[in-house]
């Protein structure tokens, strides 16, 4: 008899790979863990072949679910194509996206989001909470990603950013000086609770740099030039919280939330792949 391959169980498989987790592979699907699980099983005993270990801590695939891998993308490739028969026209998700929620994970999440919904066009939009939300109110963006913003209701958690004072090993203060410090530029959100906490500590500070996003912020804390407000999560590698060690004020910590108003079964299906795809990110 010959063996027939069952979508759903593939699909599946690639989201449990390409997210290196079952929880969020069921939450991209809009199912359970225990269906992720019991699809796994499906394909594997279909296949006669062992694809996905499990350990507490980890998922990956074996030897067999590696091979298997870019035969399982070809399939859902050509499973698309062919449905794009049906829809010639892709529907447009408008994303927006705060640049201090993003960081250097933009490119892997919009990546794995682009590479699992392939019959989906992504339209997206960097800016601050603010305006994101704004644009969002005013029926501009289908979702947004951003900060909490004060007394907001609603929305999906996404992951909760623990803040600090981010600058190299080298970077040197004088005593007696003001504290240089690398910013967004109003209305950043991250920028006034920032100066805030440094006005509040009495601790004299000048503003040195004024970057148009966070990479231009990360590289003047990089370059040595002045001490960086950032996420733990977005901090990129060569930088240090220097806050315990020159006694600067605790920022605390911030919600990224999801914004979504679309009814649209297909956009709702990306959206929990994008949900899904930025915990797994931000958990690695």
């Amino acid at each position: 008899m010959t063996t027939t391959l069952d979508i759903a169980t593939v699909q599946a498989f690639l989201l449990v790979s390409d997210l290196q987790s079952f929880t969020r592979a069921a939450e991209a699907l809009g199912t359970t863990q225990a269906a992720v699980s019991l699809k796994l099983q499906r394909l594997e005993t279909l296949l006669g072949k062992r694809l996905v270990e499990r350990s507490p801590r980890a998922v990956k695939l074996t030897v067999d679910g590696v091979m298997f891998l870019p035969r399982a993308r070809a399939l859902m490739d050509a499973h698309d194509r062919a449905l794009s028969v049906e829809t010639p026209t892709a529907q447009l998700l408008s994303l927006g996206i705060s640049d201090h929620a993003a960081g250097p994970e933009l490119v892997p999440l919009l990546e794995r989001l682009h590479a699992m919904t392939t019959q989906m066009a992504l339209s997206v939009t960097i800016g601050f909470s603010r305006e994101m939300l704004d644009a969002y109110d005013a029926g501009e963006l289908d979702a947004v990603i951003v900060r909490q913003e004060g007394s907001r209701r609603g929305g999906e958690k996404l992951s909760e950013d623990e803040f600090g004072w981010f600058a190299t090993k080298r970077f040197a203060w004088p005593h007696g000086d003001a504290l240089p410090v690398a910013t967004l530029a109003p209305p950043c959100g991250v920028r006034a609770i920032a100066l805030r906490a440094l006005d509040k500590a009495g601790i004299a500070w000048t503003e040195s740099f004024v970057g148009g996003g966070v990479t231009a912020v990360a590289a003047a804390a990089l370059a040595g030039l002045a001490v960086a407000p950032l996420a733990r999560r977005i901090a990129p590698p060569g930088l240090v919280d220097i806050g315990p060690t020159h006694k600067l004020p605790k920022l605390g910590t911030s919600t990224v939330m999801l914004h979504s108003k679309v009814s649209d079964p297909a956009k709702l299906a990306a959206l929990r792949t994008l949900a899904a795809t930025f915990r797994s990110v931000a958990d690695a």
